[in-house]
């Protein structure tokens, strides 16, 4: 930094000290915000899991056992339900789950549902096909929302229009760990029958596999919105983590200056003291 001035220094240091307060801030919201999406997470598990059990309960309990959702056929067309944030500044959150779906796709013929404004921009830049705009805000995605694609995707699957039904989110592993996964939703893997368990005869209220596709687009529904806040926890602890980095760089950038201005300084003095002695 030869040749700069203590008050251009200064100035500098200001504004760092501005940028770590704005860092520090949006660290403490994201944190914040953290705690009440973990809890989300922990509380839209036991749904789907119950409701995954009782479609293994039906599917392995039940002899020559049918449905459209289980059956695979040649796949043409694919869809993907992807998920990522309406802003950055979350580290590598929005970036690590588009680029994994690209590449899913690349060569495919496939189309995307997309949650949040990223993902809305990034597969408008890619030319990529988009299902529809209706979810662009991933904030105000609800669970009613979640049912809904549910049942637009069962109802598209059992006429053909898709083959294959893919949901792209973030998994909240830890505070400090987020993987990008996708997961297929349709056709259903059939669950295998556990011989240690003795289910006995279940009787139905109607055919079993009209309960069996009524629940389908409910634990499809389940699904969706735990992916959603998966998606939702692991953005703010990548938010997070990333503004704590942002924070200590500031810091670190602050006391690299301050050193540098106290150096100029004191050779300010040094050369003013010289020149005195000259003087006199």
């Amino acid at each position: 930094m030869a040749g700069v001035s203590t008050k251009e220094i200064k100035n500098r240091i200001r504004s760092m000290e501005s940028t770590r307060q704005i860092t520090k801030a949006m660290e403490m919201v994201a944190a914040s915000k953290l705690r009440r999406a973990q809890s989300q997470v922990l509380s839209s598990r036991p749904y789907f899991e119950i409701l995954y059990s009782t479609i293994a309960d039906i599917a392995a309990s039940n002899r020559d056992f049918s449905s459209p959702y289980l059956k695979e056929r040649p796949v043409k067309k694919r869809m993907y339900i992807v998920i990522a944030g309406d802003r950055g500044l979350a580290g590598g959150y929005n970036s690590n789950i588009l680029k994994l779906v690209l590449s899913e796709i690349d060569g495919k013929d496939a189309v995307v549902l997309p949650i949040g404004k990223k993902t809305v921009d990034y597969f408008k830049t890619k030319r990529v096909p988009i299902l529809t705009e209706t979810y662009a805000e991933a904030a105000d995605v609800t669970i009613g929302d979640c049912f809904s694609i549910s049942k637009q995707l069962c109802g598209a699957f059992l006429k053909g229009d898709f083959d294959e039904i893919h949901v792209a989110y973030t998994d909240f592993v830890s505070v400090l760990s987020q993987n990008p996964v996708t997961r297929q939703l349709l056709p259903l893997e059939k669950p295998e029958p556990n011989p240690g368990v003795n289910r006995g005869d279940t009787l139905y209220e109607g055919d079993s596999e009209e309960v069996f596709a009524a629940i389908i687009p409910e634990y499809l529904g389940g699904v969706i919105y735990g992916a959603l806040c998966e998606s939702r926890a692991s953005e703010q602890a990548a938010r997070r983590a990333a503004m704590d980095s942002a924070t200590q760089n500031a810091d670190d950038m602050i006391g690299d200056l301050s050193l540098k201005f106290n150096r100029a300084r004191q050779a300010a003095i040094t050369q003013e003291i010289t020149e005195i002695v000259a003087g006199s």
